[in-house]
């Protein structure tokens, strides 16, 4: 049985040394953002081993390549140190809840459950926090109750939780991602940090990649490797030169349509092959979002889709973030998938807020709290 001491929780005059064990890691930005903010990240888990470079380079962390079924207790235990605040974080893979999952009924049984195996890990380990973030549409999924039993694993454990959606420019992420983010404790309520932002100062497309060089489809930025982009076939360019500020393939004269979108399925699929505006935070980057075809992923004004760059910087990762160890060789395929898949480390930022914040307010110092906490079986 692990120490149940939890004395180490309001020390007079310190803050206590906070812990982090992030599941489901990918390339670490949510770890990221954490470690930006104070957090001592200590590890990531993840079933796809070539996170690992980016994962250990940027965070400083040990990456475990393990199917998250396979782990125990007695794997993440003996990471965190003996007075620490132990938080364990994740984002179970979001495919099997997205919106698009659930309109055309596909879903990977074997991603399905991975919040259970979250939920699993809780009850054995019992860290003091829990932070999850996954697509808003977990919430609503209605062939599984796997959110509400993940909430109630939670509380059964003594746990305090509350989740909420974020609307991500709300906190100062230039895109148009909403996220669920629930956080849990066992030392008392625990809330999100409220929203920085607001409809008026919405850190823009502008803001974000407005000063980067200008390349053309296809080209690659002399001085920066990750700032290039997909070529374009002699038609998509065709195409995305017709498309006009704003707009999208609904503004293409009738002989560059698609077939699909000709028909009345595909007239709903309005933003492909549109292009951003300058003054508004992005739409959401997804795992394809270097592909003109793929979303609302055109440049404002350039004839050509998103470059890595862009992407990278629109989700809120850093120039200095490094993705692969020879960045003179990028795949566009795998860095868009990497910044698709990945929490915004912005919102790591907000995260490792909202818990600090929870051990220096003194509304959670009561000692009735530390007391309940500390005779609490881990």
């Amino acid at each position: 049985m692990p120490n149940t001491n939890k004395s180490h929780i309001k020390q007079r005059g310190r803050q206590p040394k906070i812990e982090v064990v992030d599941l489901f890691c990918g390339i670490g930005g949510l770890s990221y953002g954490m470690k930006s903010k104070g957090l001592n990240i200590l590890a990531g888990f993840d079933l796809d081993q070539t996170c690992q470079y980016a994962y250990e380079t940027n965070t400083g962390a040990k990456f475990f390549n393990r199917d998250i079924k396979t782990v125990t207790a007695d794997d993440i235990l003996p990471l965190y140190s003996k007075n620490s605040i132990k938080v364990l974080a994740g984002c179970a893979p979001c495919q099997p809840f997205s919106s698009y999952a659930y309109k055309n009924k596909k879903k990977d049984p074997n991603k399905y459950d991975l919040l259970y195996e979250f939920g699993r890990l809780v009850k054995e380990v019992h860290p003091d926090i829990v932070t999850m973030e996954n697509v808003p549409s977990i919430f609503f999924f209605d062939l599984k109750t796997v959110f509400p039993d993940f909430v109630s694993i939670l509380q059964s454990e003594n746990y305090h939780v509350s989740y909420q959606l974020v609307y991500c420019p709300r906190y100062g992420i230039p895109q148009t991602r909403r996220r669920l983010v629930l956080l849990a404790s066992r030392i008392g309520e625990i809330n999100l940090i409220p929203a920085t932002h607001d409809k008026g100062n919405y850190v823009s497309v502008r803001a974000t990649i407005g000063d980067l060089p200008p390349i053309e489809a296809g080209e690659v930025c002399p001085t920066d490797s990750l700032h290039q982009c997909r070529a374009l076939s002699p038609l998509n360019l065709e195409r995305i030169k017709a498309t006009p500020y704003g707009g999208g393939w609904k503004d293409w004269p009738e002989n560059l349509r698609l077939e699909c979108h000709k028909k009345e399925g595909g007239k709903t699929y309005g933003s492909v092959y549109g292009r951003m505006v300058w003054d508004e935070p992005a739409p959401t980057m997804t795992t394809q979002c270097t592909s003109i075809g793929s979303g609302r992923f055109g440049h404002p004004e350039q004839d050509r889709a998103l470059s890595a760059r862009e992407a990278a910087l629109l989700q809120s990762f850093p120039m200095s973030y490094r993705f692969f160890p020879n960045e003179q060789s990028v795949s566009l395929t795998t860095i868009s998938r990497y910044i698709g898949n990945a929490v915004p480390p912005k919102l790591g930022e907000v995260i490792a807020e909202s818990i600090i914040n929870h051990f220096t307010n003194t509304n959670h110092g009561k000692e009735n709290k530390v007391k309940r906490a500390a005779t609490t079986s881990d």
